[in-house]
């Protein structure tokens, strides 16, 4: 094999490896796709999440990634104002998530959101999920119609 083949090859490697094995790997928060169950960590601000396969414990399931509507250069929002995000955005989107037969009244929602600075520089993202209101770890995931 020449050089070039073989660092071709590593590379493969890497990148199946990533992929195979993403839902066990721990990342940003950042990396997190709706599907994606994990981990969720009470913190003000979450610098890792450790993913997990849906049909092992875990204890948060993310519905939504999506961007804040808000204009660059736009006043960080406050708390009230994350909230109405939070209630207008993330909640029909879990009910819809986990469906009309779910209860609704063992689940809580959470939000990760941009840090002041990285709002300041554009950033939007807003990654919603769901868990049971009383952090229990689940062992599948909560989207309807999934076994």
């Amino acid at each position: 094999m020449t050089g070039l083949a073989v660092r071709i090859f590593i590379v493969g490697v890497i990148v199946v490896g990533g992929i195979v094995f993403r839902d066990r790997l721990t990342g940003g928060a950042g990396d997190l796709k709706a599907g994606d169950c994990f981990d969720s960590k009470v913190a003000t601000e979450v610098k890792d999440i450790q993913h997990h396969p849906c049909n092992e414990g875990h204890n948060a399931e993310v519905v939504l990634v999506t961007d804040n509507p808000a204009a660059k250069g736009a006043a960080y929002p406050t708390d009230s104002e994350l909230e109405a995000w939070a209630g207008n955005t993330c909640v029909p989107t879990i009910i819809a998530y986990v469906g009309a037969s779910a209860d609704l009244s063992t689940l809580n929602y959470g939000m990760f959101y941009p840090k002041v600075e990285d709002w300041n520089s554009g950033e939007r993202r807003m990654i919603c999920y769901t868990m049971r209101l009383d952090m229990a770890p689940m062992t599948q995931s909560l989207h309807a119609g999934t076994p």
